[in-house]
């Protein structure tokens, strides 16, 4: 046994060191060198502490101190917290120490900025944030952040990111719930193995010394392979609408008993207007398409973050008075239109983006940041974007394509996948009939007709002035030097969704000149001009996520007083990641054929074949530069 001078010695020794231990945390000096590689900012110190009252009460209590070494860092800071009527701040501050740790501000919760927490492009919002505007006077600079929230809804429940964000790194991070009540919490950690991570009880983990991860070419999103803990209530609370949520079954059937119920309401000539534009279509389709149409000739898009947590659709009578709505709206007005011509339709909600961000299929929580339309189809599912004035009928590529969304059905909720394009819908056809004179002038009539993912990246420039659609040609063949844009012609096939773009284009400066020699590039208006960056040691697998297709044909038409004295032989790659050839065909001694594929494959491929991959976009770059030689 211990005596008691020999226990109190004992606790001001701990505590001495736990002082010293909590005074290292404001120096930017006391952070171990491999947690300051690749970083933005440090996080030293977060402590998360949730303690659940009921399913529809529970507390937030955040400590965090975070170093920022440069201005891309404040954003890593975390220093904010939204609001509503529902989320109430208790508790708000914030210090300013400097690289040595001294304390140089102090912030308390009426000097946080306090704004709305959504864009200009938001008509109204019950949702605000406090965040702290502080602009520093030097780097680097420690922040210690602590906030209170009381949470009267719980449908958004908090999880945990050890590892943040790409550049940031975490010297200590600790995540902890009470339950205090006989709800179920739901968990499921992601990507945990990888990490340093320590789970003390089921309730409780911990994580220590995680260095920032660094973003590579190609490298799947960061949620795909970073660290996350997913937090769900089994029963919770949405804005005082109480829901059940054990399986995606049950929460779709939340969502459409709850929140959808009652909404579909039409004016009775809106009902009529319809069912007279359809009366001769003789497919459920061919209904879809005349509504879809009324809808977007009748509708636009505002955000509108109000309703039951931002989840419930305004009803379809308003957004017909209105004329606008948010996506949400808009697809259950839709909806509500095509329940009048009796087409089938479903809800459905879902992760919006370029990046195949899914839904997960094994943990049912409140996902999402999107709302769509689906068709049931026996062939396929007709996916409906109801945001688009101008999107064909069906065409989803290039924002919720190829990836999990949630259908709200009346049995409830079932998960399912939206359409994915093949490489070979995703076609670029690029034609050119190119006049080359013996001064190295060139004038060419260019058309580029585009399919599947890559319509969507071309349509929209007709809807540009007439100056932002000459700068647009130009930065894509910007290696074209003095390049003339004129006769500019679009022509956009809503129907079979085709999209042609039709140019007539001269450069002074597109050869290059030796001497006699003139030296062409035959690749005049399709190439791959950057090379996959390099790494002496790949961290990261990557993935293509849409592949593609490509076909060139330009044809030559050759001053006769040039003749051709050089011409590369003909070209073909093929691989796993793709096909690339090309050939160059004299058809007369003034008449020359350039034709080109490019073929890229989709795929998820390791780190190891990184290098090959490398190689393969290496050697398109350089054959894309292949020269054919001409003499005066």
């Amino acid at each position: 046994m211990y005596s008691k001078p020999i226990l109190l010695l004992l606790f001001m020794l701990l505590t001495s060191i736990t002082v010293a231990q909590d005074k290292d945390l404001y120096k930017s000096s006391s952070i171990p060198l491999p947690l300051k590689l690749k970083s933005n900012a440090v996080v030293r110190y977060n402590d998360v502490l949730v303690e659940v009252d009921a399913y529809n009460r529970f507390t937030l209590k955040n400590k965090r101190i975070v170093t920022v070494f440069n201005e891309i860092g404040i954003s890593d800071q975390g220093a904010g917290v939204s609001y509503n009527k529902n989320r109430i701040v208790k508790t708000l501050e914030a210090r300013i120490y400097d690289k040595n740790g001294k304390e140089i501000k102090k912030f308390k919760k009426n000097d946080f900025e306090d704004v709305s927490a959504v864009s200009g492009g938001t008509l109204y919002s019950d949702d605000r944030i406090k965040y702290l505007n502080y602009t520093p006077t030097s780097y680097p600079y420690t922040i210690e952040f602590e906030v209170e929230v009381d949470y009267k809804s719980t449908a958004f429940f908090p999880g945990w990111k050890p590892v943040e964000d790409f550049y940031v790194s975490t010297q200590y991070s600790n995540y902890k719930i009470i339950n205090n009540s006989d709800v179920e919490i739901k968990m499921k950690s992601v990507n945990f193995d990888k990490f340093n991570i320590e789970k003390h009880d089921d309730y409780h983990y911990s994580a220590e010394n995680l260095s920032a991860l660094k973003p590579e070419a190609y490298s799947p999103p960061f949620e795909t392979f970073a660290p996350v803990l997913k937090v769900a209530l089994a029963e919770f609370d949405m804005e005082g609408v109480r829901g059940i949520n054990n399986t995606w079954e049950d929460f779709g059937l939340w969502m459409h008993d709850k929140l959808l119920s009652g909404t579909e309401a039409l004016p009775n000539a809106v009902k009529e207007e319809i069912k007279a534009l359809t009366q001769n279509a003789s497919t459920d389709e061919e209904k879809a398409r005349i509504v879809y149409n009324y809808m977007q000739e009748k509708t636009r898009y505002i955000s509108v973050q109000v309703g039951i947590g931002g989840w419930k659709p305004m009803l379809a009578e308003d957004v017909e008075r209105l004329g606008y709505a948010d996506c949400k709206g808009l697809s259950n007005y839709t909806k509500a239109l095509l329940k009048e011509v009796g087409v089938e339709s479903h809800y459905a909600v879902i992760y919006g983006g370029r990046s195949l961000t899914s839904i997960d299929n094994e943990f049912s929580a409140t996902e999402g940041n999107h709302v769509v339309l689906c068709i049931p189809n026996e062939e396929d599912n007709i996916w409906l974007e109801c945001t688009s004035q101008t999107n064909p009928f069906g065409f989803i590529a290039n924002f919720t394509d190829d990836r999990d969304a949630l259908l709200i059905t009346p049995e409830g909720g079932k998960i399912v996948h939206t359409r994915s394009y093949d490489t070979e819908e995703n076609l670029q056809d690029t034609k050119a009939h190119i006049t080359l004179s013996a001064n190295g002038f060139i004038e060419a009539d260019v058309t580029i007709t585009t399919q599947g993912y890559q319509y969507a990246l071309h349509e929209g420039v007709q809807n540009k002035s007439l100056r932002d659609q000459e700068l647009y040609f130009k930065e894509y063949w910007d290696y074209i030097n003095n390049l003339s844009v004129e006769n500019i012609h679009f022509d956009n096939d809503k129907d079979n969704v085709v999209f042609t773009e039709k140019v007539k284009v001269s450069s002074s400066s597109f050869v290059t000149k030796s001497g006699k020699r003139l030296l062409v590039q035959p690749n005049a208006f399709n190439r791959i001009k950057r090379i996959p960056t390099r790494y002496e040691k790949r961290t990261l697998d990557f993935e293509i996520e849409r592949g593609y297709k490509d076909v060139d044909e330009f044809v030559f038409t050759i001053d006769p007083e040039v003749r051709i004295e050089a011409m590369p032989k003909p070209l073909e790659i093929e691989n796993k990641f793709g096909v690339y050839k090309f050939s160059i065909e004299k058809r007369s001694e003034t008449e020359l054929v350039y034709k080109r594929t490019h073929i890229l494959n989709k795929g998820y491929y390791s780190k190891e074949d990184y290098e090959d991959f490398r190689d393969f976009m290496s050697a398109i770059v350089k054959h894309d530069k292949t020269k054919i030689v001409l003499t005066k």
